[in-house]
């Protein structure tokens, strides 16, 4: 077997390596029973190494491409032209070029017509398809032109597409070497590709045919518009049948040519039914093979149908799993906890322990997200309505996709039955918290939430000295024990009923005051400088530390580079170092357990990193005179007053006027006293998270000191219990941790649908945009108010370069982010719900916002001027003046 050159039938998907995505996949269709692959061999990376690698300019010059951005056009398109020509000029060995003859012979002799294609060794892979990156020429003849092209397509592997793609993916130019597949041609009467799964919708059960005359690169090309046909189990179930005028043949010198098509076939379909059928039962059986859904090209020649390639679809989110036979459907949970990033294993596993004590499912997992299975809720009645309603208040978007899926009769009819979990308050059920609701709301009393407050610190003390000097499998039973604890608090039937009077209270008085005084979301200015708002506290407060920081002009400076590890010993010789350490650690004591996707154990805390808070500190001096918090929370005040006074003197003037401002009255009053409270469940949470996370670490370290575990953060890929038989074993299969953290990275970089089936199908719902300006980014209003401003689009926080009279457009908020809400004048998220935690914050700090956006981040650009109507719920795009 010769290391540079090997035949399809010498090749499986473990020869990856040496034979590229391309390659592999070629090789692996072979081998399926039924399928006819075109005969072919593949050029190896090891040959690739001996000729390119090896040669010492070409070193030093891909070597330089390290330093380039991925932005920067000019610098790679000079480097990557250098490169080509560079690798393009380099002699072939006799040895290897003996070996391509060798095989062309037995692929039919030297004139046969060939495919030449590059197949990378990060092309096609289940992660990344990388497709189209690198050079394919057809219609190949003779085995001069055959080496010349094989050359061509290592030196593609330099082209400024390529090159710029693996910069901005963060691949090593080293890392990824170039095989070339040599094919026999096939010179098809009709090609195309088919997706196996819905393209569109990502139903897994329909499957996808683009067809047209002549070669399938014609319709790559955007030469020709082709037919598309979507076949469901055995049954064509669409066809749009294109106008085709012309298509690409093989040229007789070599190469290919457009040529017209007669009129007789313009409006001909180009596929039989009998062939779309065909087709189906291939895809269905090369699909079973891979194991997942697959985009193939094919080809029809002479009557006969031909597989030209295979590749993972790498766009398609994971179907939750269910196992019964049943339809399901799955709502994302992360879209309603506004955390719709990817768990690390390990926190998935604590998010799923506090739900067993709960006595609840956290869900099905899939693409390391949980999603809830609604199927019980969507065929039970009652439940469906309690659903469909408390689901508006968080995600309108969400509920309008759950009512799109009960519009599906026939895929409802199968839809799996069980119990619900509507009515689920706990061991002690519903009636508890009702009690507490109904007793809270009448007495109202502003000391009842300061005592709740004080009950979960005082178990948090409880928890800080418990946890102190354990280790081993003593400290992971304490951690779970403790989850008893954290899972009676939530449970509190006091507690869950003071949440609710806050929420109800607000509805009450937006829904009232618009009837009585067609007055909208009045409730929005009532709840401003309310008290006991921890996520509001949290970005007021640091608006001091901002103001102990600005009196040291040293500190300021320092600030700007300081790094994680020596930050606080960095402070030690500078004027007032040791003034701003002190506040900064009073601050970081309060509020350090927060931090962008804080549910999930394993992100870094502001208290394991402070300088993720020096940008929102430093934009806080820049932006605000000393003293700005005090000001603020007057003006929420004094704005919150004026309202209340305001309406309820109008209502005294209306008939009946005395009752309704009596009662208006005290709802506000509810409002003031508990609407804080909506936010203090989750940072109770995060109280615990914090201390439990800094225990588990010091046994990560204990790991890598014995060599176990190459650094603390590689526990974040185990469960609790995996990492629990590490510490007691001191064993682990190293190869778990790598696996687990390259699936993290992909699943990273897909986008969780709100919606999704068990059928794959991804649902979206929509909005009645009828009465919005023509043009307008339709959303919820969440946070009245309209302002115009720059758009700033910020994808993650400790980005975030806000100036004067941004507007915020980001995917998400969750209580941290709540720093930054100080600093703008709107806030547009791409998901979320009237009571959602940025919703709920927005309205604190008098903001604008409007949420539910769909892809705001990428349908407004950053820098964008843009109108933002909160009492409406749109957004709307504005020419520059």
């Amino acid at each position: 077997m010769s290391a540079y050159v090997l035949g399809f039938d010498e090749i499986d998907r473990t020869r990856l390596a040496v034979v590229g995505g391309k390659g592999a996949n070629l090789g692996e269709l072979s081998s399926i029973d039924g399928v006819r692959v075109p005969a072919g061999f593949c050029v190896t990376t090891e040959a690739y190494q001996a000729v390119v690698e090896c040669d010492p300019e070409v070193g030093r010059l891909i070597d330089g491409l390290s330093g380039l951005a991925a932005d920067d056009r000019a610098g790679i398109a000079d480097a990557c032209a250098r490169l080509r020509a560079a690798v393009e000029g380099l002699p072939i060995p006799a040895g290897i070029e003996q070996d391509i003859v060798g095989h062309l012979a037995g692929l039919g002799g030297d004139d046969v017509p060939c495919a030449v294609r590059s197949s990378a060794t990060a092309e096609d892979l289940p992660s990344s398809s990388f497709a189209g990156q690198q050079d394919t020429y057809l219609n190949v003849r003779g085995a001069a032109s055959v080496v010349r092209d094989v050359r061509r397509c290592w030196a593609s592997l330099f082209t400024d597409r390529a090159v710029a793609y693996r910069i901005k993916s963060g691949f090593d130019h080293r890392a990824v070497r170039v095989s070339v597949v040599v094919q026999r041609m096939v010179f098809p009467d009709a090609a195309g590709i088919m997706f196996t799964a819905d393209p569109v919708t990502s139903n897994r059960r329909v499957l996808s045919i683009d067809a047209g005359f002549g070669l399938g690169e014609a319709m790559v090309s955007g030469l020709v518009n082709a037919d598309t046909y979507r076949v469901r189990e055995g049954r064509i179930i669409d066809k749009k049948v294109s106008v085709q005028t012309m298509e690409l043949r093989a040229s007789a010198d070599g190469g290919t040519e457009e040529r017209p098509i007669e009129a007789a076939r313009q409006n001909v379909q180009t596929l039989s039914d009998e062939r779309i059928l065909q087709l189906e039962t291939f895809g269905r059986r090369i699909e079973a093979h891979f194991g997942r859904p697959q985009d193939i090209e094919w080809g029809l020649a002479d009557g006969v149908l031909h597989v030209l390639q295979s590749r993972p679809i790498t766009t398609l989110y994971p179907i939750p799993a269910a196992h019964d036979g049943k339809n399901h459907v799955y709502m994302s949970y992360g879209h309603r906890q506004m955390m719709t990033d990817a768990f690390a294993p390990l926190g998935l596993s604590f998010f799923a322990l506090l739900h067993e004590k709960l006595g609840r499912s956290a869900g099905t997992v899939a693409g390391n997200r949980f999603y809830k299975d609604m199927s019980h809720e969507l065929t039970s009645p009652i439940a469906r309505m309690v659903t469909l309603k408390s689901l508006g208040q968080v995600d309108v978007l969400m509920a309008d996709a759950l009512r799109t899926v009960l519009g599906r009769k026939e895929f409802v009819k199968d839809l799996a039955h069980g119990k619900t979990s509507v009515m689920d308050f706990g061991k002690g059920g519903p009636l508890p918290v009702a009690r507490q609701y109904l007793k809270l709301g009448r007495e109202d009393d502003a000391r009842v939430v300061p005592e709740l407050i004080a009950q979960n610190e005082a178990t948090v003390e409880q928890l800080r000295r418990g946890i102190d000097g354990k280790s081993g499998d003593e400290l992971f039973a304490y951690l779970i024990e403790d989850h008893d604890v954290l899972a009676d608090l939530t449970f509190d039937p006091r507690s869950v009923a003071a949440a609710f009077v806050g929420i109800q209270s607000v509805n009450w008085v937006n829904k009232h005051m618009e009837a009585w005084l067609g007055e909208k979301n009045t409730a929005d200015v009532i709840a401003q400088s309310a008290e006991h708002n921890v996520v509001a506290a949290m970005g007021l407060e640091l608006l001091d530390l901002a103001d102990v920081v600005r009196q040291y002009p040293a500190v300021m400076g320092y600030l700007e580079g300081a790094g994680r590890e020596t930050f606080f010993a960095g402070l030690a010789a500078l004027d007032g170092g040791a003034v701003v350490r002190r506040a900064f650690e009073e601050y970081l004591r309060k509020y350090g357990m927060h931090c962008p996707g804080d549910i999930d154990i394993t992100r870094t805390r502001w208290s394991e990193d402070p300088t993720l808070l020096v940008p929102l500190i430093l934009g806080n001096i820049r932006k605000f005179a000393p003293g700005e918090r005090a000001r603020k929370e007057q003006r929420g005040r004094a704005d919150a007053e004026g309202m209340m006074n305001g309406l309820l003197e109008r209502l005294r003037q209306l008939p009946g006027g005395s009752g309704k401002a009596k009662k208006a009255a005290r709802q506000m009053s509810l409002v003031r006293h508990f609407i804080g409270y909506r936010e203090y469940s989750k940072h109770a949470l995060l109280l615990r998270l914090e201390l439990y996370k800094r225990a588990l670490l010091v046994e990560a370290g204990k790991l890598v000191a014995q060599g176990v575990i190459e650094e603390q953060e590689d526990v974040y890929f185990l469960s609790i219990e995996e990492f629990r038989n590490v510490v007691n074993t001191g064993q682990l299969d190293y190869a778990l941790i790598t696996e687990r953290r390259e699936a993290h990275e992909t699943y990273q970089k897909l986008t969780p649908p709100r919606v999704i089936t068990s059928e794959g199908e991804v649902i979206s719902g929509e909005y009645d945009t009828g009465s919005l300006p023509e043009g307008a980014l339709a959303g919820v209003a969440v946070s009245s108010g309209v302002v115009e401003g720059r758009a700033r689009v910020v994808m993650r926080m400790e980005d975030a370069q806000v100036e004067e009279g941004d507007i915020l457009v980001t995917v998400f908020t969750d209580p941290s982010w709540s720093p930054l809400f100080v600093s703008v004048k709107g806030v547009v998220m791409e998901v979320g719900g009237v009571m959602t935690h940025g919703a709920v914050v927005a309205r604190e700090y008098g903001l604008p916002a409007v949420v539910g956006v769909e892809d705001a981040t990428k349908r407004i650009k950053d820098g964008q001027l843009i109108r933002l109507n909160g009492g409406e719920g749109y957004v709307q795009l504005l020419p520059d003046s």
